[in-house]
């Protein structure tokens, strides 16, 4: 964490701006937005129709002059203007003026471990424009592990693997620092993509965009082990013809498709345990994997990562808002940092 406690706790909000979702967090109040970072615009006119869950409806679903945006790719802001425009609505005019009233108004934000300058001053700049005078910035896997209640500061390893909708970060903590981590380019996207090319591949079938989520859920069963339905109906449009079509799948099959970008995932948490210290990853075997992140709750994914390593999976209680939470308890002054004594020479 390059900024420190105490420069945390003058902030006033706490923003997470998200691939899937986008979180804040106002000193005081709690978390006050949770909605997914989408915008609908209107191309003739450029006025914004709808943002969040309305927007996200809209998806697959316009006439060709409204485009629906999505100014966060991978947790980094790829359209300023739009991510502005987009915070301002889901934070509404009454929250917009309360946090107006702060003679200096400080905010946080997460970004993705190892971000690169652009990205973090993408981040910077779409707060300073919502009227932050100054914006410190905090690693996601750090904030993460705060937020699910991991002793941070403390002289053991903790494990934390947070499963994003465009990207997944595996990291061992360790005094309130990262000791090794690793970004990879595989989450929740990659999962939903692999389901639509194996169906459009196999049985020519193109599957609505906001069906892909659930039907992920569904395929799985009891998990992504062997178990559940055989087979299952699924709903789509036909290639070829454009008509509505059900077809019967195997669900061994999908499950096969699905593993496939699982094991990048799987790779990463290799490497990050053979980058580790030997007595770091003996504090592992006891402690395990934290795993937070909106596509932490895949079911089965935590029992593939405990055969896979051998070590206690955990998915966090709040898996989804462990990285806003974790700011905020910061922001809130709930985290000490450990006291070291100097020794008397």
């Amino acid at each position: 964490m390059t900024v420190s406690l105490e420069q945390l706790q003058r902030c006033h909000v706490a923003v997470d701006l998200g691939a899937a979702r986008t979180r804040v967090y106002v000193k005081g109040l709690g978390l006050v937005v949770d909605e997914p970072s989408v915008a609908a615009v209107n191309t003739r006119t450029g006025s914004l129709i709808a943002v969040g869950a309305l927007a996200e409806q809209m998806t697959g679903r316009t006439p060709e002059y409204i485009r629906v945006a999505r100014p966060v790719s991978g947790g980094t802001v790829v359209d300023i203007e739009m991510a502005q425009r987009m915070l301002r609505h889901l934070l509404g005019d009454k929250l917009r003026r309360q946090l107006r009233r702060k003679p200096r108004l400080r905010a946080a934000a997460c970004t993705p471990h190892e971000a690169d300058p652009l990205a973090q001053r993408a981040t910077v700049e779409t707060l300073v424009g919502l009227g932050a005078r100054r914006v410190e910035l905090v690693d996601t896997l750090i904030a993460a592990a705060v937020g699910c209640g991991l002793p941070v500061e403390q002289p053991t390893a903790t494990m934390i693997m947070v499963c994003g909708a465009a990207t997944t970060q595996i990291a061992v903590l360790s005094l309130g620092s990262i000791v090794t981590a690793v970004r990879i380019p595989v989450g929740g996207n990659a999962i939903d993509e692999a389901i639509i090319q194996y169906l459009r591949q196999h049985h020519e079938l193109l599957l609505p965009s906001q069906s892909v989520r659930p039907l992920q859920l569904a395929l799985h069963g009891n998990g992504i082990q062997l178990t559940g339905p055989a087979l299952t109906d699924i709903h789509g449009r036909d290639v070829a013809t454009g008509l509505a079509r059900t077809v019967q799948v195997d669900t061994a099959a999908v499950r096969q498709a699905i593993h496939t970008p699982l094991t990048a995932v799987l790779d990463g948490v290799g490497k990050v345990l053979r980058d580790c210290p030997p007595d770091l990853v003996a504090d592992l075997a006891d402690r395990g994997i934290m795993m937070v992140g909106g596509s932490a709750l895949l079911p089965g994914l935590d029992q593939m990562l405990r055969g896979a390593t051998g070590m206690p999976v955990h998915i966090a209680e709040r898996p989804d808002v462990c990285s806003v939470l974790g700011l905020g308890a910061m922001l809130d002054g709930k985290i000490q940092p450990m006291v070291l004594n100097p020794l008397a020479g």
